[in-house]
């Protein structure tokens, strides 16, 4: 099967990618380099220089492919609350325009990167699917429209789909075959990474006084490469299915500081840190639960170890900082 990966050369996509060649298929990434890296192509992927934004360059690119997987959305969640209409435009009227350049494709079967974005406020733990969907922000807010699209979509013209809602993405190819930085990172490990390798000259701590072991959030994270793996699981039961829509995290929550000491511990830097205010709209716990992952996909998180996460994360930062 040929997959079209949209969004392939970014932090996920490419993970995503390299799976998918790992497991037979044939790959083609369509991105525009906007935040995605050529450093990230792998060579025996296709690559084709496009936007969402130009249907007729969708069109063509999805020729001779059976499916697609759909990775390209801004996702920094305070700035969709500045410029809403920069998110409006790319992640939904771009979605749109997947979707009908598909129909006129012919092709059925899309995998989609949703969002726990999508749930806002937590009204209970571990997170499930069942969990009310009231956005926060703008982004979550525009992963909820897509996942709208999607009903709709198969209702009336047969798509079969697959939305999986992210929790905190972290971590690298344990093999160190994806080495591309994200630009401008906005979550904790990237920028605990600059801080180590002397880029940033501190982490910002933001709130120490939440109801926490150590007063500081918790988050789920889970490894990049356990989440490619379930968007491969997905591809294949869409053949059964005509709709997955699920959770993906470690089931574990890891603390702020956690999370530091750790980094501290592994990259042996000290890694200055300053105790900030809180941030507008963060819970102090945002946890997981995956158990419909694993009854539908047969999947479960095997790299997400806090460890695993930092140690691999590490690995590429000092191939480019040669620390």
């Amino acid at each position: 099967m040929r997959v079209l990966v949209i969004g392939g050369a970014g932090y996920i996509g490419s993970h995503v990618a390299l799976e998918l060649l790992e497991q037979g298929y044939q790959v083609t990434v369509f991105d525009n380099l906007s935040s995605g890296d050529r450093l990230n192509l792998h060579q025996n992927s296709q690559f084709i220089h496009g936007s969402i934004l130009d249907p007729i360059a969708l069109r063509h690119a999805m020729a001779d492919h059976q499916a697609v997987v759909h990775l390209a959305a801004y996702k920094a969640a305070g700035e969709s609350m500045l410029d809403p209409g920069k998110y409006a435009w790319n992640n939904i009227a771009g979605t749109i325009n997947i979707l009908n350049a598909m129909l006129e494709s012919k092709i059925s079967l899309l995998v989609f990167s949703s969002s726990a974005a999508v749930y806002g406020e937590p009204q209970y733990l571990p997170l499930d699917e069942k969990h009310q969907t009231i956005p926060e922000n703008f982004y979550g807010q525009t992963k909820l429209e897509i996942e709208k699209l999607l009903e709709w979509y198969q209702k009336l013209k047969g798509l079969r789909w697959a939305a999986l809602r992210y929790f905190n993405a972290a971590g690298y190819d344990n093999q160190l075959r994806v080495k591309g930085l994200e630009q401008n990172p906005a979550n904790l490990l990237p920028v605990i990474m600059e801080v180590a390798v002397g880029k940033r000259p501190f982490l910002g701590v933001f709130g120490q006084d939440y109801p926490t072991r150590d007063g500081t959030c918790i988050r789920d994270y889970i490894h990049v490469t356990d989440l490619a793996r379930a968007h491969v699981k997905s591809l294949e039961l869409l053949n059964k299915k005509e709709k997955i829509l699920v959770n993906l995290g470690s089931e574990n929550g890891v603390t702020v500081l956690e999370m530091l000491e750790t980094a501290r511990r592994i990259t042996q830097k000290s890694i200055p840190s300053q105790i900030q205010d809180r941030r507008p709209g963060d819970p102090a716990s945002l946890i997981a639960s995956s158990s419909l992952a694993r009854e539908l996909l047969g999947w479960k998180a095997e790299f997400s170890s806090v460890e695993n996460l930092i140690e691999s994360t590490w690995n590429v930062y000092r191939y480019h900082f040669k620390t």
